[in-house]
């Protein structure tokens, strides 16, 4: 979980602004999930920080509900297809670009930020 959060944070996900009435701010929760391999065993545990896009409402919260997304396997294929590669390992994968559109979320469960107690997460890019 650790090692998502900082990818998160080096990436420039989002930027610590001071909260404020007139925003409207969104949650969000981590989502576990197992890896496994070809014979059931765990192969590795995954994370995902992902905002609770459904307390926004059309027309005031957000313009476009489409958010284009890719999988990491189908940017596997590609490569290996192109590249010629045999095997890849990809740990974070950021494939969203920037957000035109001010966006808020709360502090991340179990990330607060000492220095910010009281802020909020403005979004660069989307979850």
């Amino acid at each position: 979980m650790l090692e998502g959060f900082n990818a998160l944070l080096v990436n420039g996900t989002w930027s610590f602004v001071p909260q404020q009435p007139q925003f409207n701010i969104i949650g969000n929760k981590w989502v576990f999930r197992l890896k496994r391999d070809p014979d059931g065993s765990i192969a590795r545990y995954k994370v995902c920080l992902v905002s609770k896009g459904f307390d926004q409402h059309p027309g005031i919260n957000y313009t476009k509900t489409y958010s284009p997304i890719i999988k990491p396997q189908t940017i596997k294929l590609v490569l290996c297809i192109a590249n010629g590669l045999c095997q890849m390992d990809v740990n974070n994968a950021f494939l969203h670009g920037s957000i035109l559109e001010d966006i808020y979320m709360y502090q991340p469960p179990g990330f607060f930020n000492s220095d910010f107690p009281y802020y909020v997460c403005k979004l660069r890019k989307v979850l």
